[in-house]
């Protein structure tokens, strides 16, 4: 062999070698496993009577993960003290779960994974497995089942429990806030229907709760409700219909604190439209006081004239059916420097008001020291009102399209509660064009009056509202342009707002009734909308 061909052929050696090396452990391809993995066995057995371990293992055919325990687990009937779960953070081929509550006697529990069992490569969930065990000679097998909706918004909320309550001689209406139910379910993240399985028969108060730290009671502060009036007596073959809504707290006044010189703070629960408050000690002849609201916090502001030379005093506060007592202890501390906020600025659409916001309470207004120009330096007609609470005044004019306005307040316009002016103020608006904005035209149908229409973001914030208490002909005018949702409130009451449920009072809450999605509002377009309410 000659040279040249022998090095020829240790080249192609070489380079055959070297790309073997490269290719090696490189995977072949193939299909994406899209297979869940598969139960091989449990210790003890599923669905096993007379139960008496405090360990369950359940073994797979691969390695496995559990994701997201803590929302997809649910144990019916709860637990006082949560088992231990492993693997979390790793994975292995068997879930072994660790009992560390005394279990009741004759009862059936229930392990519902939901889908936080997935494989270890593509995580492809093993669709809610539960594992049911009974410490009696048999397994419960009744269920009650419907489902969950949110009675004011579109959308219903996710992972919410429904619990059923065992109707007998020890329970009360206020059993919900106080005890874990006897069997609960969960609606997850993509459902809002629920069955609770595994269930004996008897008499249930059947509970929806939308929480907000998971311990399966009522706290009325952050958790949504809904509730079947009746009794659930199981068997039943009936479907329920849940409606969850935020009930309005229970009035309660927190404890005062000095906000700034002859300004108290009160922080609150629930409605505070009907607050008084009263100073329990000897005051002057002329000691005036006010109450306003913070804009932002749940929170009133009690001022007093004149500075009081006291150290500690008693507040007594009531709201309707609620009075408490509470001690305050003086501050000697400046007091708030006036100020105003104009709550619009810029562009003023047709439907708005001009309003401004002192953060001390207004008490004078003289409307000779305040003048409205338009574009054409004419003077503009205007009327105030003032709400005293929120202590905004509210300025009412007849607005022309594509025009400015330049409102002018001189010095001495207003007055607040320690007798102090305000300097000149200046603010400027301007219109746009009606061409700008769009209209709706609603025709109700099958209407029962009266009702409060609203259009409504995506968020659920109302943008427009109406009220009317018998035409079926409901005009929206001047709307910007955008992505609106229509409902009807049902306004049972009368008293033009809608009002969420109680459950003490065995109260539901006032119907809510959705439109079918309608189009974006366009500029220099008008819409009609068929809207049918039904029974």
């Amino acid at each position: 062999m000659s040279k040249g061909l022998f090095q020829n052929l240790l080249l192609i050696f070489v380079i055959v070698t070297v790309a073997g090396c490269a290719n090696r452990g490189t995977p072949s391809g193939g299909e994406k496993d899209t297979e869940p993995p598969k139960i091989l066995k449990t210790v003890p057995e599923n669905f096993s009577t007379n139960f008496n371990t405090d360990e369950i293992r359940i073994y797979f055919d691969e390695y496995i993960k559990i994701k997201n325990i803590q929302k997809q687990l649910i144990i019916s009937p709860p637990m006082n003290t949560q088992p231990d779960i492993t693997p979390l953070g790793g994975a292995g081929k068997y879930i072994k779960i660790k009992l560390h509550d005394t279990l009741q006697p004759n009862t059936t529990y229930a392990f519902n994974f939901g889908e936080s069992i997935v494989d270890n490569n593509e995580e492809n969930p093993y669709p809610y497995y539960r594992y049911v065990f009974s410490t009696g000679d048999y397994i419960d097998s009744l269920s009650v089942s419907g489902q969950v909706v949110d009675a004011k918004e579109r959308k219903t909320d996710k992972f919410v429990s429904v619990m059923l309550y065992e109707m007998d001689s020890t329970y009360t209406d206020s059993t919900v806030y106080k005890k874990k139910p006897k069997y609960i379910t969960n609606t997850l993240d993509s459902l809002t229907t629920f069955k609770i399985d595994n269930i004996k028969a008897g008499k249930y108060k059947l509970i929806a709760l939308k929480e907000e730290n998971s311990n399966y009671t009522f706290q009325q502060k952050t958790d949504k409700i809904g509730f079947y009036e009746g009794v659930v007596n199981a068997p039943t073959d009936s479907l329920f219909t849940l409606k969850l809504f935020k009930e309005e707290p229970d009035f309660k006044a927190l404890r005062p604190k000095q906000g700034a010189g002859q300004r108290i703070i009160f922080g609150y629960e629930g409605d505070y439209k009907d607050v008084k408050i009263d100073l329990l000690a000897d005051k002057p002849e002329d000691f005036e006081t006010r109450i306003t609201k913070n804009p932002k916090t749940d929170t009133l502001y009690y001022w007093y004239r004149p500075k009081l030379e006291l150290d500690s005093a008693q507040f007594v506060v009531r709201n309707r059916t609620y009075i408490d007592t509470l001690d305050y202890r003086f501050r000697d501390l400046e007091k708030d420097s006036l100020e105003f906020k104009p709550l619009q600025s810029g562009t003023i659409h047709f439907n708005q008001d001009f309003q401004v916001q002192a953060n001390i309470p207004f008490t004078k207004i003289d409307e000779k020291q305040i003048t409205i120009l338009d574009q054409d330096s004419s003077n503009v007609s205007f009327s105030t009102a003032l709400d005293s609470l929120e202590n905004i005044y509210t300025f009412k004019f007849d607005k022309k399209e594509a025009d400015r306005y330049n409102i002018q307040m001189l010095p001495n316009t207003f007055e607040d509660f320690f007798g102090n002016p305000n300097d000149t103020l200046n603010f400027s608006l301007r219109t746009n064009k009606k061409s700008d904005y769009g209209n709706i035209r609603v025709r109700l149908i099958n209407a029962k009056f009266p009702l409060i229409l609203q259009l409504v973001d995506n968020t659920g914030k109302v943008m427009y509202e109406k009220y009317t208490t018998e035409s079926s002909i409901v005009d929206f005018n001047d709307l910007s342009p955008k992505q609106y949702y229509l409902r009807a409130i049902f306004d049972a009451n009368g008293n033009k707002k809608y009002d969420p449920g109680s459950f003490l009072m065995k109260r539901q809450p006032e119907r809510v009734s959705y439109a079918q999605d309608i189009d974006p509002v366009r500029a220099n377009f008008d819409f009609i909308i068929n809207f049918t309410l039904k029974d």
